[in-house]
């Protein structure tokens, strides 16, 4: 046992490296998309070990391959040097920690290297929920629009006022005051749950989260389709919420509704893990199920209004190991104009029925 971990430590779980023959994506791509997210000093090192944990921790060793040209969703998880031992901090959320322990393991592995001292700690249910305390905005019946392309959605004349870790505008849309909330870590899986659990907590009405989903469908093409619905698979269990937009959206132009599946990593999403949900389920996200149930414990609405990234059941030449190409930012921009065209169209429709998904 390493040093740094010296003794029994509780709750420690080894993250075993996927076989990439039976991943979902392609090996070539797989590593690509693997080597978008590994901290650099795992790419140019040889450790002894490495301890995932949960931990925003900015005055440690930030990753040279954070992303650029974008407002929000930048940072990675960092990293502490001890001796032969790495320490890699990511954002507590027990769905995090995991998937980036895997992302690394696999990693290592696919590149010929050790991946069997790769471990990872579990945050607990407190560290996870305290972590969100320095979210504090003064909400009343707010909406509230949390996610992906934010700087393309809000009005380009608004400027963001910035807290720890996050930052936020406020607008005025068909008499409705609109708040976009952007985070620079990632709200990864259960994370999200959290943040709508305390946008609850500090008055918003209704969250609205915009993002990106895989789709279980053969034949639906990457980049071309947005996604939404009011169900999802979370654990096990269906959890219904009260959706935001109702039918609105899914009846709009260039939409999908459908049964959502939420996965705690994409590293699990094999082709086992398909064929047991592609016949039920339409898309696939680690978010929006733990969102969903956070908005239906607290009593508000929620909705999500995402584009199909990639297809987990079809090859296609887009997928999540080339989300910065220029042809994908290009199709994505005039997706972002149409999400942007159904909020205010849902805005200015009033109160609609529920049941998105159909």
């Amino acid at each position: 046992m390493s040093p740094l971990l010296a003794g029994p430590v509780p709750g420690l779980l080894r993250a075993a490296a996927i076989d990439p023959c039976g991943h979902t994506m392609s090996r070539e791509r797989l590593l690509r998309y693997l080597e978008i997210k590994v901290h650099h000093l795992i790419q140019t090192q040889d450790w002894d070990s490495v301890h995932v944990i949960g931990g925003y921790d900015r005055t440690a060793v930030v990753s040279r391959y954070e992303k650029s040209g974008k407002l929000f969703n930048i940072e990675r998880p960092t990293a502490q040097v001890h001796g032969r031992d790495l320490v890699v901090k990511a954002f507590p959320g027990a769905d995090y920690v995991q998937h980036y322990a895997l992302i690394i393991s696999t990693y290592l592995a696919m590149t010929g290297r050790p991946a069997g001292a790769v471990t990872y700690q579990p945050p607990g249910q407190e560290e996870c929920r305290t972590a969100l305390d320095a979210l504090d905005l003064k909400l009343d019946g707010d909406l509230v629009i949390v996610g992906w392309g934010l700087q393309y959605l809000a009005p380009e004349t608004g400027s963001w006022t910035r807290g720890p870790g996050y930052a936020w505008q406020r607008v005025e849309v068909a008499g409705r005051r609109v708040v976009y909330l952007g985070f620079l870590h990632s709200i990864w899986g259960d994370v999200a749950g959290r943040v709508v659990a305390r946008l609850a907590e500090l008055g918003a009405a209704d969250v609205v989260y915009v993002g990106k989903v895989g789709s279980l469908s053969p034949g639906v093409e990457p980049n071309t389709w947005l996604a939404t619905g009011n169900t999802s698979l979370v654990r096990g269990t269906l959890v219904s919420w009260d959706d935001f937009f109702g039918a609105y959206a899914a009846d709009r132009t260039g939409v999908q509704a459908g049964l959502h599946v939420t996965s705690p990593s994409i590293l699990l999403e094999d082709r086992d893990w398909l064929a047991q949900h592609t016949t039920s389920y339409a898309f696939v996200d680690p978010e929006i199920g733990p969102m969903g149930a956070a908005a239906r414990q607290a009593g508000i609405k929620f909705g999500y209004l995402h584009v199909i990234s990639n297809n987990l059941a079809t090859h296609y030449p887009s997928d999540l190991s080339n989300e910065r190409h220029s042809d994908v930012l290009r199709q994505r921009a005039v997706l972002v104009d149409r999400i942007r065209t159904i909020i205010t169209g849902r805005l200015h429709a009033g109160t609609t029925t529920s049941g998105g998904s159909r």
